[in-house]
């Protein structure tokens, strides 16, 4: 039986008209599989220029669907060398065959939307250099930076900063705590040949804050690690884009209790008529409720939104009932 082989070739199918938009914006980063809504919850296949990742969640492919997969592959894209990293256990990668290509863990270039990143099948975190389903995020601050100050927070490997400098902004602000992320976006900006792209490697509490000009507060007893110091700043355009949880000395990020400790903030740090653009990926968050707290944290923070508008991921990450687990806002001030 070769039924995830006629699954890949479906999906590749049902991309067809995707397929003519990718050629044309210079794009070879797109998903190819998206197994929660096309037959196998918890697997993904990716392109990412010279290379397929296959992904599993959940759980494993047997041997006999990863052959489909080689199958598929050679057959559909010959040229590409293909990476299955097993996710399946609790915060691990594992190898299904004691076989390691020199190509996994290989640093190459892939293009999306005419712009450079770098990528690798394999390396010693755990995600892709770059989140595909983002990609309507990168074209709409790549079509709308030029000119602009640009503050990426949670910039991850810098996708939306190098598309925002490769737009033509004027100044880029990337802010990360992981100094391996953060290398991998300076990567990026000499792929790229920018020049007007910082990095800055914080805690994002402490440095929106600064930005914000609010106080970083201290918790009774406790002394706050060593911070890198800012002015005060406000940017014409503020990307937000936080993990669904993490926990530091300067507070916690929780997307589904308490946005607005990371919205407020970045508000303060968003010029009047500037944009400040919200990221939400966890699934169970419903999006009418959280644009309705995003509108109230803005009205009690006295600056509230002109408008607020959604960007749906491309249809690469099918979403049959409309509501995909990444919610892009465009809030107008």
């Amino acid at each position: 039986m070769n039924e995830l082989k006629t699954q890949l070739s479906q999906a590749w199918l049902n991309r067809s008209d995707l397929q003519q938009q990718w050629q044309e914006e210079s794009t070879d980063c797109y998903r190819i599989f998206h197994g929660t809504n096309e037959g196998l919850p918890g697997t993904t296949l990716d392109r990412y220029g010279p290379l397929l990742i296959l992904q599993t969640f959940h759980n494993s492919v047997s041997e006999d669907e990863l052959e489909q997969v080689r199958q598929f592959s050679a057959e559909t894209f010959p040229n590409l060398h293909l990476v299955y990293n097993d996710r399946s256990r609790n915060n691990s990668r594992i190898e299904t065959t004691n076989e390691v290509h020199e190509l996994d863990n290989l640093p190459m270039e892939a293009s999306e939307l005419g712009v450079k990143y770098r990528v690798q099948g394999r390396h010693q975190g755990q995600d892709p250099w770059l989140f595909l389903d983002l990609r309507s995020g990168r074209r709409y601050v790549k079509a709308n930076s030029e000119g602009k100050t640009v503050l990426n927070l949670f910039s991850y490997t810098c996708g939306i900063g190098i598309a925002a400098g490769v737009g033509g902004a004027k100044r880029v602000v990337n802010v990360d705590f992981a100094e391996s992320s953060l290398a991998v976006g300076m990567e990026n900006a000499k792929l790229n040949k920018l020049n007007q792209v910082e990095f800055i490697q914080s805690d994002v509490f402490p440095a929106i804050k600064q930005f914000a000009n609010m106080p970083i507060s201290v918790r009774r007893g406790k002394k706050l690690p060593k911070y890198p110091k800012h002015s005060p700043e406000q940017f014409d355009l503020v990307f937000l884009d936080p993990p669904r949880w993490a926990k530091s000395a300067f507070g916690n990020v929780d997307l589904i209790r308490d946005y607005q400790s990371l919205f407020k903030p970045s508000l303060l740090a968003t010029k009047d008529g500037g944009q400040l653009i919200c990221c939400n990926n966890v699934a169970q968050v419903d999006l009418d409720e959280w644009l309705e707290s995003l509108k109230r944290c803005a009205i009690k923070a006295g600056r509230p939104l002109k408008s607020i508008e959604i960007l749906l991921p491309d249809s690469d990450f099918p979403s049959p009932d409309g509501n995909p687990p990444l919610k892009i806002a465009i809030c107008q001030l």
